[in-house]
């Protein structure tokens, strides 16, 4: 095991550095992130202009040529040093410090979501196996191909309105309003531990449900598919045969092996939560990774932006290797070598 997972972190760095490449390329493609003040400093100083240019883009670190600055960029990135915003019109911000802030604020969302989103999703793909073509497993298979064809936004909308129409009716009932359909408490939860938890369900809820909808139906439908795969095979009718009960055939037997593709399915989904929380932040109004990169894809600020990318990927990357872990823990067949 031990060898095995040193040679997927090995994998996982030359990964690393043909995705750090891949976006350094990308961002760059964004534009130039000085050139719209540099236009401002010449048409009101047309004679004096050239130098100040000059030393933002020094500044910037973008007067060399692409493969200096990628190069550059990465020696200081895995040292610690993720640069600073280049923006000449406000002041120069480090941009590690924000990032982990944000980065904070998401993970504690994402992970939340996706953790419920695999639990629910994966007993109700069981059971709506185990009961197929019932009312339940038609139900079940509705609300999630209508989940499947609903854009994110349209439900984080949709939510979002059902919070305040339900605040209003909290306030019109003489309670305060409960369920917070913008920003982030700046303070934190205060007041007693039972306070504190029903201030964190009203904040947490509805980007949540959001979230946890969409990664919810992926899984229901994945666990079904391989459930039904599973209890067709030839040692689950063995043990049927033997006497076993059903109880004990599906949930000792049958589950163990079913779970391998949602699995591989949950370690992709790490990409897909943080694209989704993007949008979701944006509706509810949350300072988090997906604020981040919106607000700088509009500055063009490319520091911002390669640290989000690189974050991003190594959580994609992490979460695939435990994928991989988890294979041998959940099927014995697997080989390591």
């Amino acid at each position: 095991m031990v060898a095995f997972v040193v040679r997927r972190l090995l994998i996982s760095v030359v990964l690393l550095l043909v995705v750090s490449f891949v976006c350094f390329a990308l961002v760059q493609m964004l534009g130039d992130p000085i050139g719209e003040w540099a236009a401002g400093q010449r048409q009101r100083n047309p004679n004096g202009a050239d130098a100040a240019i000059a030393a933002a883009y020094q500044r910037a670190g973008l007067d060399t040529s692409f493969l200096s600055r990628y190069w550059t960029w990465l020696t200081h990135f895995f040292t610690g040093d993720w640069g600073t915003t280049v923006n000449p019109g406000q002041t120069p911000k480090e941009v590690q410090p924000q990032i982990m802030h944000s980065l904070w604020i998401t993970m504690r969302l994402v992970l939340v979501a996706e953790i419920l989103a695999i639990i629910v999703g994966s007993i109700v793909g069981v059971l709506t196996a185990v009961k197929r073509y019932s009312w339940f497993d038609y139900i079940i298979t509705a609300f999630s191909f209508l989940m499947f064809a609903l854009p994110l936004f349209c439900l984080a909308v949709i939510l979002k309105i059902g919070g305040i129409q339900f605040n209003n009716v909290l306030q019109n009932n003489g309670f305060d309003r409960w369920l917070v359909t913008s920003g982030y408490p700046p303070g934190g939860f205060t007041g007693s531990f039972g306070n504190q938890v029903y201030q964190y369900l009203g904040v947490y809820l509805l980007p949540t449900l959001c979230l946890m909808a969409i990664s919810f139906a992926v899984y229901a439908r994945y666990q079904r598919s391989s459930m039904l795969d599973v209890l067709s095979s030839d040692y689950v009718r063995t043990a049927r045969a033997k006497g076993v009960s059903n109880t004990t055939v599906i949930w000792k037997h049958a589950f163990r092996n079913a779970l391998i593709p949602v699995v591989t399915v949950g370690s992709l989904q790490i990409g897909t939560a943080f694209a989704g929380a993007i949008i979701t932040e944006t509706v509810f109004g949350w300072q988090g990774m997906g604020y981040i990169l919106v607000q700088n894809v509009n500055r063009k600020e490319p520091y911002m932006i390669l640290a989000f990318l690189m974050v991003t990927g190594v959580f994609i990357i992490l979460f695939n290797l435990l994928a991989d872990i988890a294979y041998t823990l959940l099927d014995p067949r697997v080989r390591l070598d």
